[in-house]
Order: structure tokens, then sequence, then C-alpha cells
């Protein structure tokens, strides 16, 4: 199967900074793909390279199987984008906007309705945009970019700012395309939940590079991965504390909050506890929880992903 995105080797670089440096990925027909990491981490600058933005300094970016060059028109029609803020005409209603935009592909009325629906702004058609929150717009701007039944969607932070029940409300509607149609997803996100709600796969980007790509279970190993370890303690751990090897800790809090993995929590769960006991630290919290995305950034780059 043909992907739908392929990137190979790409590098772009603005002055003294390396936005990215050699990236390598595909996507196939009907697949969710996040581009993970923190802020900073090259995302919106590979994605604008995809979105035909900026061009890369070297390597390749093939979008349904063509290059942007020469290629903008038939590619356009077959793609739909949300950047990270999108301006409207504030004083066009929700309706108007649409149909506005519409025009630019010489659509049919009706299929302005089916947007209004899929966005769940039916009862908001008549109001200007200027009044629309911040969740509103943004399905807007989602609605806009699903007016020419895409058979790619690029969205960059679709739910960067929104409170968390807007945030969902985005969710719902990127879910439903995705159990409905066959279009191709992939979205900058920072968030986590985000990219375990709606993507098949995840690739971890950081410093312009990836770190690591798969999906959920792949990346944490889902079935037999380790089991982290919280805890606080009663005063916070001296300096010259020296955990075994196989219990390495992340330190927080000025060290007096931790974080540990462990494979096999029935045997190393006591000897933790005992390295605690015997290093004459006192526990005040414990906690053991699954593995998550934001653990496996801290192991490979020593800070956590949303901090």
């Amino acid at each position: 199967m043909n992907p739908v995105i392929a990137v190979k080797n790409v590098h772009k670089s603005f002055k003294n900074v390396k936005a990215v440096a050699g990236v390598d990925f595909e996507i196939l027909k009907g697949q969710s793909v996040a581009l993970l990491g923190p802020n900073g981490a090259g995302k919106t600058t590979l994605m604008e390279m995809i979105e035909g933005i900026q061009k890369p300094d070297t390597g390749e970016i093939l979008v349904l199987g063509k290059t942007w060059k020469g290629n903008e028109d038939a590619l356009h029609r077959q793609i739909g984008l949300s950047l990270q803020e999108t301006h409207f005409l504030d004083r066009l209603t929700v309706r108007e906007t649409l149909i506005l935009f519409a025009s630019f592909y010489s659509l049919a009325r009706d299929r302005v309705d089916e947007i209004i629906d899929i966005i769940d702004l039916s009862e908001r058609t008549r109001a200007y945009v200027v009044n629309l929150s911040g969740g509103q717009r943004q399905r807007l701007a989602i609605g806009i970019a699903l007016l020419n039944r895409p058979r790619l969607l690029l969205l960059d932070e679709p739910t960067t700012g929104l409170d968390p029940n807007a945030r969902r409300e985005i969710w719902s509607i990127l879910l439903r395309l995705k159990q409905q149609s066959q279009t191709s997803l992939i979205l900058t996100t920072h968030y986590m939940e985000e990219a375990e709600q709606l993507c098949d796969r995840i690739i971890i980007i950081d410093h312009g590079r990836i770190l690591k790509k798969g999906t959920m279970a792949e990346l944490l190993e889902a079935e037999n991965g380790p089991k982290i370890i919280e805890f606080t303690l009663e005063a916070p751990a001296k300096n010259d504390i020296r955990p075994p090897s196989r219990f390495p800790i992340h330190w927080a809090g000025g060290r007096a909050k931790g974080s540990v993995a462990l494979l096999h929590i029935e045997t190393e769960l006591p000897e933790f506890i005992n390295f605690i006991s015997q290093s004459q630290l006192r526990l005040k919290h414990l906690e053991c929880r699954r593995k998550t995305l934001d653990d496996l950034f801290t192991e490979m780059t020593g800070r956590r992903l949303n901090g």
C-alpha cells in the first residue's frame, strides 16, 4: 500500500536553530498519527512542511504520492488543514463562514448543513464568529477543514488553550470522523491523553528528532512493561543517596518526591522499600500505576513531556 505521507530524511534550519534534523516516517491510508512532543520540539515546523507552507532544506516529503512543487492545486483539493490559530471574519455568522469556504470548492449548500451537524454547531449557525467561544471557533476551523471531504486531515495543536470540556468536544468530533471515514489524520500535540485517545500510532519528537514511534502498546510494552512507583518522603533525600542501578530514581520537588520503574513488582517492590529504609528515609506516600508516555519521555530525555 502506498503511503499517504512519506517523509524521507528531512532537515530544516532557521539561522542557528536546527528545527528538524533527519526525520523519516510514513502514514498509511486510514491511519491516525500523532506527532507528540513538548513546545519547541519541531512539530509545527514539520507539519508546515507537510502542508507545503515551508520547504525542507534537504530531504523529500510526498503527500498522496506527490511533491508540493507543481501539484499545489491538486493537493489542496484533497487535504484539509487547521493551523494552530485561525482568523475569521468576525462579522460573518457560522453559516456564512462555511458558505464562503464552501464556495472555494464549488460545494452545494447541503454540504454546509452536513458540516454544521458534524461539528455540533446547529444552535449557533446565526451567531457571529466574534461571539463564539474558543472551543466553538476551533470546531468551526475543523469544519472548514472537512468541507472538501479530504483524504488527509492535518491538525496542528487542535485543542491547545481549550478547557477540558471543549477539548473533549473536539475529540468526540474526530473520533466520529475516524469511525465513519477512511480519512487519514495527522495531528501535533503535547497532550498525552489526546494522542492516546485519537491516534493509532504515535511519533515522539524532541529537538527536531524522532525519539520513538509505534502504537501505544509498542511504545509502552503494555502487556509486560514496568509499573511506576511514585513516592513522597517526609523529608527530602540527601544528595549522597545512591540507589542500586536496578532502581533508577527520577527525583522531583527538591528530592522530596520521586518515581521509579519496576519490571518485576512482586519481588522488586519489597527490595525498593528495604532500600528506602536502609537509607534512613521515611515514606509519606507511595502509589503504583502503569507506565505512561510522559514516563517514557522522561526516560529518554530526563525531563517531563508537559513540564
